[in-house]
């Protein structure tokens, strides 16, 4: 499976390429008052309005570092009425799309509760990657429906 490679402070992680749209340069973000600490902001992407969620923030309690290398990476998603949208993760320093044996995923052997989308891990070169599951991310996200009424008003507008 192609993945792409990057890092959250010094652990490194994977998504799989597939439902990967975009990696997009840092851009100012809108930010949302009372939003969850991991919402990094808004910003518009081709008249639509994409929520950012700081990976960093998600899932060690620690905002993502604003480098020269952090990224947005545009997801592709389902949303609850089953028509695709798409929001953004900020990573810090993506280093490369490489292809990876899906098999050498495997269990840590224990579940997160409140971080499901942690899959499995691999080893390399005496380093652990954990692969992100995009599908559970999007599902452990409840918040991003409240940004579809505002995509729907703002690409009406255009």
């Amino acid at each position: 499976m192609l993945v792409l490679q990057f890092y959250l402070g010094d652990v490194m992680y994977v998504i799989r390429c597939d439902r990967v749209k975009e990696v997009a340069p840092m851009v100012a973000l809108k930010k949302m008052p009372h939003a969850p600490d991991c919402v990094a902001g808004l910003f518009n992407y081709r008249g639509m309005i994409v929520p950012v969620i700081d990976l960093r923030q998600l899932i060690h309690g620690v905002p993502c570092e604003l480098r020269l290398s952090t990224r947005i990476i545009l997801i592709d998603y389902l949303k609850k009425d089953r028509t695709s949208s798409v929001f953004g993760i900020m990573a810090e320093r993506i280093t490369e799309a490489i292809n990876k044996p899906e098999n050498d995923f495997i269990s840590p052997g224990i579940t997160m509760q409140n971080a499901p989308y942690l899959g499995g891990i691999m080893m390399e070169n005496k380093e652990m990657i954990q692969l992100i599951d995009l599908d559970r991310l999007s599902k452990s996200l409840p918040f991003l429906s409240m940004f579809e009424d505002g995509e729907r008003a703002i690409a009406g507008n255009n």
